[in-house]
């Protein structure tokens, strides 16, 4: 079975009301799909995201040229391959050949990567708490209650954007709002030293309802992060930007974080974003996936955390959440998975056991034009 085809679909959604993090706001969301048709007729679906423009220009001029013709099978080498000329499209193609693979066989993705030890995986709401309207705190409050309406039971505030007191008070009012029924992440992007992260620390002994505290410091800092570990009174959580699972080596040998948090459309391979995971269980860690920008890429996440042993003897069933986009992203909906009460069904159907909603590749296609 060889490639014959492939389709793809640059999405691009200006953002009504802007929104984002320590980072920035952002005024638009970006989505990259592509299809994969087989020599059998057989259709596999792989996502990456990046700059629409340069994406575009690498499959239609060297990509695709490359996979036409391509065994399924040798996923593997083609992977390799790509990833050498453009990393984010890698993980587009190891998810269409999976899927391909999966489907050719008769077997749900989880099947083919071994079988699943649960039916369902947690999910937590993640917000882009800041806004350009001076009432961004209000209109935090109000998306978190909806939230919480929806049945989230665990949810991911930004902090680090605004000054330490304004995203105290933030926090402080959303604890009000949840009377600490919910369980609650603070993601800083990575906005701090060590001395601001350790501000935060009688607010956070204070808190019993947190999770973790996540990315305070920049990344590469591990032995500050090692420091800061031994004196936080809340699990420490990062990795999102690491691109292969080697690269947690130091992380994890100074025991400088509680939690990974991975992205399979930031790693080398699904392969190698699995092997992360297991290296987390390996050392004795969590892994919460970060899934922030791609529907697909988090229904991967899903998968992986289904085949994921637990955690904990104690709880056979014991498995971290996966990150869920609750903020405006029409691309959300591109497959019809969803959480209830906080967990997400994992699709038995072969493949991927979803279809994508084609009328919305179609609606939402970027013409091409500079934003």
């Amino acid at each position: 079975m060889h490639i014959e085809r492939i389709d793809t679909f640059p999405l691009f959604y200006r953002l009504p009301k802007p929104y984002g993090d320590a980072n920035g706001i952002k005024k638009y969301r970006v989505c990259y799909l592509i299809r994969i048709t087989s020599s059998e007729g057989i259709e596999g679906w792989g996502e990456c995201a990046d700059w629409l423009p340069t994406l575009h220009l690498g499959f239609q001029e060297r990509i695709i040229p490359y996979l036409l013709g391509k065994s399924v099978y040798e996923r593997k080498k083609i992977v390799t391959t790509v990833h050498k000329w453009h990393s984010r499209a890698a993980a587009a193609v190891d998810m269409a050949l999976t899927e391909l693979a999966a489907k050719r066989a008769g077997l749900t993705v989880c099947e083919l990567w071994g079988g699943a030890y649960r039916e369902s995986v947690p999910v937590y709401a993640s917000f882009q708490s800041y806004s350009e309207d001076p009432e961004w705190p209000k209109q935090s409050l109000l998306a978190v209650e909806e939230a919480a309406k929806d049945g989230f039971t665990r949810m991911k505030l930004k902090i680090g954007g605004k000054s330490i007191s304004d995203d105290q008070k933030h926090i402080n009012k959303v604890q009000g709002l949840l009377e600490q029924k919910v369980e609650l992440a603070l993601d800083a992007n990575q906005s701090y030293d060590l001395p601001a992260a350790m501000e935060w620390n009688a607010l956070l002994n204070a808190w019993p309802n947190i999770m973790w505290l996540e990315e305070p410091l920049e990344v590469k800092h591990v032995a500050e992060y090692a420091l800061l570990r031994s004196r936080m009174c809340v699990p420490l959580a990062g990795g999102e930007n690491v691109k292969a699972s080697v690269d947690y080596i130091p992380i994890l040998t100074e025991h400088a974080f509680d939690f990974l948090t991975p992205d399979p459309m930031h790693m080398e391979s699904l392969d190698d974003y699995r092997h992360s995971l297991q290296l987390a269980r390996d050392f004795g860690l969590r892994a919460t996936p970060h899934d922030y920008d791609g529907v697909l890429a988090r229904l991967y996440s899903l998968f992986a955390q289904a085949c994921l042993p637990p955690w904990s003897k104690m709880e056979s069933n014991s498995i971290e959440p996966v990150e869920w986009d609750v903020m405006d992203n029409p691309f959300t909906s591109l497959i019809p998975v969803s959480p209830c009460q906080g967990e997400v069904r994992i699709p038995q159907g072969a493949g991927i056991g979803v279809e994508i909603d084609l009328d919305m590749l179609q609606h939402y296609r970027w013409d091409g034009n500079s934003y």
